[in-house]
């Protein structure tokens, strides 16, 4: 564990420097600051904060150049007390320029703001659309256009935003900052215009420069797309503190929380007891009470359904339910005095059973949840089909995915196929999902996934009357395996935003806290119906 910290350590101090340290030596050069300065600028200094998206497109667009932390930096954190999601583009990766999973992790933090009806800042300095990839990132549903949709809904929800142009904002990307509620912009640096000077040269034939065509002066004094100009990027940031100094205060609902307690264990004991082994077992009971607030831990129906942990708990003092995949093996109880073997990390007929009814609980009750994951799936055989493990199994995501109550998400190991779905996976709108290093997010395991698809490159290749040797076969099945693994790992996944970062798990208690802070501020959580419960 502590190898694989240090390995997460290194990754994130890199990501810090974006595009490198010469690019944001030349940021300083002409007067502005980098993305993460000016985030840290807007934040207080004595409250945590968390990122969002961290290690979004790693790995991706290596013909490119790469797109370190997909070129902008997300943040949930608080700006003069209030918690905000900010969004601030980083010049040094490629002037700024929105790249696929750019779009994507813009998106999710406009998600986050929305779902919480919590303010959202941007910090706008980017050159537009990356035009070699521009048909990924332009026409869909999810791609660039519904940026400012979302623009337009969230000030219809009545959330706030403030916009800050600290650089370019070019084409499309105007529509940005002026569809937010305030439009700030830095003289010198800041520009906004729908075409640049060279295509309007090319277009209409008018001689003119970027500084007259769309700076701070002609936003500010003649056009009025702006509100206010300022003469460097902190004036600008304290300006955006001021605004938000002066926001009223909105009804919260009323999550229960006293006041916290550390947990049972420190985390030392967590990064010494969790295996490094994925197969191996262990007692995630153990694990929890390195994160839970001391003595807050209730189990319901301990004895029943055992390879999932259902329990109420607090955490830092907030009251959360808990649906955690428990690792070892056990010893379950059967009608006639018999008794069944069970495997952890598998989730049986009683188990989702016992889950489905603590959630429908944890949603009457308005207790926000939390999903452990460390899950190979639902059990498979005659023996559970013929018990019904489909229908418990659609009863339990039957449960979760209509759940009303914020739910969070964290990958502590296997994330395998359905059993991914069931414990509130990305797909079922977890309010944060975040993995741990060691994290395996996959259909099946590499194992599995590798015999599996050497006898199908073996059935095609039989058909051309092509038969493997045993050596051959060996070969084929090393690489498949290597190939897989690789997209096992939880930077695949948080690469990809099907995870909002890879974290230490010291982070879980402040990710957990400060979620449930966020989602207080959206009052309207609705009515639970599960609908049609499979019986």
């Amino acid at each position: 564990m502590r190898g694989q910290l240090d390995e997460l350590q290194k990754k994130r101090e890199k990501l810090l420097l974006g595009g490198g340290l010469d690019k944001i030596q030349k940021q300083h050069e002409k007067g502005k600051l980098s993305a993460w300065e000016r985030v840290l600028y807007l934040l207080d200094d004595d409250r945590d904060f968390t990122e969002v998206g961290v290690f979004a497109a790693d790995g991706q667009y290596k013909e490119h150049g790469g797109c370190p932390n997909a070129g902008v930096v997300v943040v949930l954190g608080y700006v003069k007390g209030r918690l905000c999601v900010i969004v601030s583009n980083d010049a040094t990766v490629k002037a700024g320029a929105w790249f696929p999973m750019t779009c994507k992790k813009n998106l999710r933090a406009q998600e986050i703001a929305m779902e919480n009806h919590i303010p959202i800042i941007y910090l706008v300095d980017s050159a537009g659309v990356y035009l070699p990839m521009q048909a990924e990132i332009f026409p869909d549903k999810e791609h660039f256009g519904r940026i400012f949709r979302n623009n337009a809904k969230i000030s219809s929800m009545g959330i706030p935003q403030i916009s800050a142009i600290m650089g370019s904002c070019v084409a499309g990307g105007a529509y940005l900052p002026i569809m937010s509620d305030y439009a700030l912009i830095v003289e010198g640096t800041g520009s906004v215009f729908l075409a640049g000077s060279y295509l309007v040269k090319s277009s209409i034939g008018e001689n003119i420069d970027n500084e007259t065509l769309g700076g701070a002066d002609t936003h500010c004094e003649i056009s009025g797309v702006t509100d206010n100009k300022f003469p460097n990027d902190e004036s600008c940031l304290d300006a955006i503190k001021n605004i938000v100094d002066k926001f009223g205060s909105e009804p919260t609902y009323d999550y229960s929380r006293i006041e916290a307690q550390s947990p049972e264990y420190p985390m030392d004991k967590l990064y010494d007891y969790l295996p490094e082994d994925r197969l191996k077992p262990y007692n995630m009971v153990e694990i929890l009470k390195c994160i839970v607030d001391k003595d807050s831990l209730e189990e319901y129906k301990k004895d029943y359904g055992k390879t999932l942990i259902c329990a109420l708990a607090r955490v830092d003092g907030w009251a959360v339910g808990i649906v955690a995949n428990q690792r070892e093996v056990v010893k379950a109880k059967k009608p006639g005095n018999s008794t069944e073997m069970q495997m952890g990390g598998v989730i049986y007929s009683d188990s989702a059973d016992k889950a489905a009814r603590f959630i429908m609980n944890c949603n009457q009750q308005k207790i926000p949840m939390v999903f452990f994951q460390d899950i190979t799936g639902f059990m498979v055989g005659s023996r559970a089909e013929h018990g019904g493990i489909i229908k418990d199994g659609a009863k339990m995501v039957n449960a979760m995915a209509n759940s009303v109550v914020p739910k969070f998400t964290f990958m502590v190991g296997n994330s395998y196929g359905a059993g991914n779905y069931a414990m509130c996976g990305k797909a079922y709108d977890p309010r944060l999902i975040y993995a741990w290093p060691t994290a395996k997010i996959a259909v099946m395991s590499g194992a599995s996934a590798g015999k599996t698809l050497l006898q199908i490159q073996e059935a095609t290749l039989k058909s051309k009357n092509v038969t493997l040797g045993e050596e051959e076969k060996s070969k084929l099945l090393k690489e498949i395996e290597e190939q897989y693994n690789e997209q096992l790992s939880p930077y695949y996944a948080a690469s990809r935003l099907w995870v909002d970062g890879v974290i230490d798990p010291a982070e879980t208690r402040k990710i957990i806290s400060m979620g449930i802070e966020a989602a207080s501020h959206n009052t309207d959580i609705g009515r639970y119906n599960v609908g049609v419960i499979q019986t």
